[in-house]
């Protein structure tokens, strides 16, 4: 009996080995082939090749990686000013990265070198280029105060290096932005091999290196300049990596380059500031948090600095900064970056010191009904310009699209190298239920479609020229700009105007060294010109993470 138990059991196990052998079998590796076609991959005979080494995003220069999740948007809190424009919703922001500090002055001089080096002011093509990144430095005037020494020396001398730059519209600061991708992709692809050592220097206008121009048409970035001349040496811009010539050029498959540097969103500002990361409170994460550090005061409540300030703002009329000799928060105008803690997240001065500009069109409201995921508005929706050959139509010196300004300014909206784009039309949009159209600004809360005489059957109101039936009647005035720089200005002289809102105002968020302490905390929101630009008002870049939520990896499997 108890030897055919014990066959049994012996029998019992090797048909309990076998299957999970069986399971195992039938388990494969996929890293060398196609869990799709069981086909080799990266086979030197053919076949598809992608990047087995590729993990996660690498931190670009200048950032810090912010963990999304979920946050009580807007002011929970007494709203003693009445705005109603920041009524709290609960919102989702994806996890992306954002400036450790706001852009500097120093950061931003380093764009204009470059602008000057590679588009001479002194060349009548390239001229409204560089005039056109400059910040506005008149803006520390005041009829009634002496402040020509920020006037003068602000922006370049080198004791306000590391402050953060002023005078920048929100037009400028997505350039800078754009710029910005460009470089750092730039160096990435020849530190990895893929271009000359070099060749981000040796350029000419028109040559410049494009992201989007690389990765849509390799053959003509720089231009199309197979080499350069360094040294007495001639080598090729794009360097040859393998032997049978595949991976001459990086795709996007290949995850090298980085995504885009661009201003936050609305909502991924306010989440960053209040770096909720560190804290375990239910209140707080309900929204009951007021300021970027935890506790209800500005002053710290720390044993080694209680009593200090923990944010650059205006303490009260005629008090800026405090007794000489003893200051409450050690600055007049703005401070330099990192003098103040930085929060839970690592940023630093999300309160105080400058406001900054997010990339948000301003509406009184946000749509929490239609969307609480990555809440942004200001989508436009364009594509890349294709010529009758089938190519990518790429910027040229004679085909810059300048724009002029409400202010008269004329800025430059791409540059020679760059691919030229396009609205998308109605064979991107046909039968689409995610989006009708290419310009998505007034979506909901501006456009006929929104408004409450919209009948969709009558062209009266159905036609873009029925300016009278705008929800957001502001103020359209014309302003044209001559070669030789004259301005003509047709204003207008309607009475039938009542707000300032519009498709071309920009929210900007946090208190600034002119606030008093009510603007320090991040749910407040107020909007701007973007065109427009004063002392108190910069910016930082963020940047989309592709890929895991979490930098710890994928969640362990119970």
């Amino acid at each position: 009996m108890n030897m055919n138990k014990t066959l049994a059991f012996r029998v019992f196990m090797v048909l309990v080995t076998t299957g999970l052998l069986i399971s195992c079998n039938n388990s494969r590796d996929y890293k060398d082939s196609s869990r799709a076609t069981g086909w080799k991959m990266n086979a030197r005979e053919g076949g598809f090749k992608y990047n087995p080494k590729a993990k996660e995003q690498e931190t670009g220069p200048g950032l810090i990686f912010i963990e999304g999740g979920t946050f009580t948007m807007g002011k929970v809190q007494d709203d003693p000013m009445h705005d109603w424009n920041n009524t709290p919703t609960q919102q989702h922001v994806q996890s992306f990265y954002m400036d450790e500090t706001e852009v500097t002055n120093l950061m931003y001089l380093e764009y204009l070198d470059w602008l000057k080096s590679v588009f001479p002011p002194s060349q009548e093509n390239y001229r409204q280029i560089y005039q056109g990144a400059l910040p506005d430095t008149l803006v520390w005037r005041n009829r009634l105060g002496y402040n020509e020494v920020m006037t003068n020396n602000y922006l370049r001398h080198p004791a306000y290096a590391n402050y953060p730059v002023v005078g920048v519209s929100w037009i400028q600061a997505v350039e800078f932005s754009n710029w910005r991708t460009d470089r750092v992709n730039e160096l990435i692809l020849e530190e990895e091999g893929y271009t000359a050592r070099g060749a981000r220097y040796d350029v000419e206008p028109g040559e410049t290196f494009s992201t989007q121009t690389y990765l849509n048409a390799p053959t003509q970035t720089y231009g199309g300049k197979d080499s350069i001349t360094r040294g007495g040496r001639t080598s090729e811009r794009i360097t040859d990596r393998s032997e049978d010539s595949t991976n001459l050029y990086v795709q996007r498959k290949d995850g090298l380059l980085l995504p885009s540097y661009r201003l936050p969103t609305e909502a991924e500002w306010e989440y960053a500031a209040l770096g909720l990361v560190g804290l375990r409170n239910y209140n707080v994460y309900r929204g009951r948090k007021k300021y970027p550090w935890d506790g209800q005061y500005t002053r710290s409540n720390k044993r080694r600095s209680r009593g200090d300030q923990l944010a650059n703002f205006k303490q009260g009329d005629g008090d800026y900064g405090g007794i000489a000799g003893w200051s409450d928060d050690g600055a007049d105008i703005t401070a330099e970056v990192k003098s103040y803690e930085a929060n839970d997240f690592g940023l630093y001065d999300m309160a105080g010191n400058v406001a900054e500009w997010v990339a948000d069109v301003y509406r009184p409201i946000v749509d929490d009904e239609f969307n609480d995921f990555n809440y942004y508005r200001g989508n436009v929706y364009t594509k890349n310009a294709i010529t009758e050959d089938g190519k990518v139509k790429l910027v040229t010196a004679d085909s810059i699209v300048y724009d002029t300004l409400s202010n008269g300014r004329i800025v430059a909206r791409n540059l020679p190298g760059e691919i030229l784009q396009v609205p998308v039309g109605e064979e991107e949009t046909y039968q689409r239920t995610n989006f009708s159209k290419s310009d998505n600004r007034d979506f909901r809360d501006g456009d006929k479609r929104s408004s409450r005489r919209y009948q969709s059957f009558a062209d009266e109101y159905n036609t873009d020229d029925a300016n009278e039936e705008r929800m957001y009647n502001s103020p359209k005035s014309k302003i044209f700009t001559d070669s030789t720089g004259q301005m003509e200005i047709q204003y207008d002289q309607s009475n039938r105007r009542t707000t300032l809102i519009d498709n071309e105002v920009r929210v900007y968020k946090g208190g600034s060294w002119r606030d008093r302490d009510y603007w320090l905390d991040p749910a407040q929101r107020r909007y701007f010109p973007q065109d427009m630009a004063t002392d108190y008002i910069g910016f930082r870049c963020a940047m989309s993470r592709v890929g895991s939520k979490s930098k710890k990896g994928k969640r362990p499997r119970n």
